[in-house]
């Protein structure tokens, strides 16, 4: 071009927004060409001039603006469009060429990728099998795809190259890979024009340097948002909108694969139907005022994200109503993972709650998620809160208030949002003032308390519970459902029930596989319920007042002793007696009674 006579430079300016850059020079440097100056010509859609240089538009065959031609000349404007419309259509003509052989060439690699894709079952291995492809395809230095992991509110990007483990966690609203998960919409960036968009802190971590990136949606046929697919630094230039297309097609294809490998239909419809068997066997049975009032409370909070503490003896059903706020709430399709902290030793407990890196300790062989991470956007129930050490109690309030964990041998915090609900069958306001638990932790569990009363204080739930049982292991078993004689029925509200709720459904599983008959009599009840558990009411007709009076009275102090879990002291508070008036009762009615 600079072989024209009066023409001492010349450039061909495309725009790839927000950016306009010179694409061809002859006679001078891309810095020196005033680019701004195709901007005023394609907006004004004729020649402009500036000076000693000249900008017109170049249009393609089909009539459109494509790019801008200047030339540093004193030619006249008119004969310079002349010029560019020849070198318009000139230009248009090899870009069609170019693009379209570009195109064969990605629509060729993506087949070939996606019948690879397709063959690989195994996340890890399809993860690193799409970057290595898009390095190659678009020319970049480095790939990785990151998914969404809402419930923790994180992004995991793999492979992440110089990054320990392979894996990187972002928070999901951060730097240009945040952008785009959240609003859905690629981005391209270049440090020469937008330097305070690349985030150096990913930098500073791997000793890498982000000159150009380009992210783009990774998204499901559905429009469902699976995370990015981000190149970095382009190995000639920047990345251009044909590049953005492009990687937008690839992570179309890849979003297809990555839903295959992890069958997301198959288990979400599997997770449906199990979310709906495990929430119909979830019930609190019984028309008791205090478990009516129980089912109120319930479904008033259990669409919240109180801290709830149960309390009951062992058997009466917390894991019951901890399950029951679960499958109630919003976080019915999300774990629900139960943890006994009277089986924890201290020692492990900070694996078993938050995780540990391969190497950690002796048997660590294998990074394991902790329970907090299992439980990430469901309810992780605490049961014998009670029995946690002090320094267990410490670690999990840590956790509570910051909503991060760091897995053991790690350094890295990851985010945890867990709904919690602890349970105990122990006093803790006790223990808080025995300074054997910790008080912040006691008033940052106990939010909302529900209090489960023992089976024996319940009535005719006893007979609700047992049908119910008898019902539920009957349609197991396949066999028609036996009856309940009156005599079985006055045995059984009789009882003690020290076992519960617990007990009672042990008792008519055994029945149900033990006995043969359409007729359940107090006779097959027998070999399983002890005489001396009955109820201190079930007196026994056709004894003379006196004896039957001092049998209710020995029932009765034996029952409240066994309450208050054989502390006398309290007994004799909760009768109305003085302490060692009810140690003379108690030897007046043949009770054992020492006083040391």
């Amino acid at each position: 071009m600079t072989t024209l006579e009066g023409v001492s430079a010349a450039a061909i300016v495309q725009s790839d927004p927000p950016h306009w850059n010179a694409v061809a020079t002859a006679g001078t440097t891309a810095s020196k060409v005033p680019t701004d100056l195709a901007a005023e010509t394609l907006d004004s859609e004729r020649p402009v001039r500036r000076k000693d240089w000249v900008a017109v538009p170049l249009y393609s065959n089909a009539g459109h603006l494509s790019a801008a031609l200047l030339l540093q000349t004193r030619l006249d404007e008119s004969l310079v469009a002349v010029f560019g419309d020849v070198v318009g259509r000139c230009e248009q003509l090899i870009n069609e060429r170019c693009v379209g052989q570009r195109q064969a060439e990605r629509f060729a690699a993506l087949l070939n990728m996606t019948h690879q894709w397709h063959q690989s079952s195994d996340m890890e291995t399809l993860l690193v099998a799409m970057a290595e492809a898009a390095t190659r395809l678009f020319h970049a230095d480095r790939a990785s795809i990151f998914l969404w992991d809402r419930a923790n509110r994180t992004l995991v990007g793999r492979p992440a190259l110089g990054i320990e483990g392979g894996e990187l966690r972002i928070p999901d609203d951060a730097g240009v890979v945040g952008q785009v998960v959240q609003s859905g919409v690629a981005r391209r960036v270049d440090v020469n024009h937008d330097p305070q968009e690349i985030d150096r802190a990913v930098d500073q971590r791997t000793g890498y340097r982000t000159q150009s990136l380009l992210c783009v949606p990774l998204l499901a046929p559905s429009g469902e948002r699976l995370g990015a697919f981000e190149l970095l630094n382009k190995q000639k230039g920047v990345f251009s909108s044909e590049d953005e297309r492009g990687l937008a097609d690839v992570a179309r294809y890849a979003a297809i694969a990555l839903q295959n490998t992890q069958q997301l239909e198959t288990l979400l419809q599997r997770q449906e139907q199990l979310v709906e068997q495990a929430a119909e066997g979830v019930q609190l049975v019984g028309q008791a005022p205090a478990i009516v009032a129980l089912r109120s409370t319930v479904a008033r909070v259990a669409n919240t994200d109180l801290a709830i503490l149960v309390l009951g003896e062992n058997g009466t059903g917390k894991e019951i109503v901890a399950q029951s706020l679960h499958y109630f709430s919003r976080r019915r399709k999300e774990p629900f993972v139960a943890v006994n902290c009277a089986a924890l030793a201290e020692t492990l407990l900070e694996s078993e709650l938050f995780g540990h890196e391969k190497g950690a300790f002796t048997d660590a062989r294998e990074t394991r998620a902790g329970k907090f991470e299992i439980a990430a956007g469901g309810t992780l129930f605490l049961d014998e809160i009670g029995d946690m050490s002090l320094g267990g109690q410490a670690k999990l309030l840590r956790v509570l208030e910051e909503k991060t964990i760091v897995r053991v041998g790690g350094n890295t915090p990851i985010h945890t949002e867990v709904r919690i609900v602890a349970a105990t069958n122990r006093d803790l306001a006790t223990l808080v003032r025995e300074r054997r638990f910790r008080e912040d932790l006691y008033y940052r569990l106990n939010v909302v308390s529900l209090e489960l009363p023992p089976l024996r204080e319940r009535g005719d739930d006893v007979l609700i519970l047992a049908q119910h049982f008898l019902q539920q292991f009957c349609r197991k078993m396949g066999r028609k459902q036996p009856a309940l004689t009156a005599a079985a029925k006055k045995r059984l509200i009789a009882h003690l029930w020290p076992g519960n709720v617990r007990e009672l459904r042990n008792l008519i599983e055994r029945l149900v596989y033990l006995t043969a008959g359409d007729k359940i009599d107090a006779a097959d009840l027998s070999f399983i319920l002890a005489p001396q558990s009955e109820r201190p009411d079930a007196v026994e007709l056709g004894q003379a007042l006196q004896e039957a009076t001092q049998q209710f009275q020995r029932d009765y102090i034996h029952r409240t002793i066994g309450r208050l879990r054989g502390n006398v002291s309290e007994a004799a508070t909760a009768l109305g007696v003085h302490r060692s008036n009810l140690y003379r009762k108690m030897r007046q009615l043949g009770m054992e009674a020492s006083e040391e």
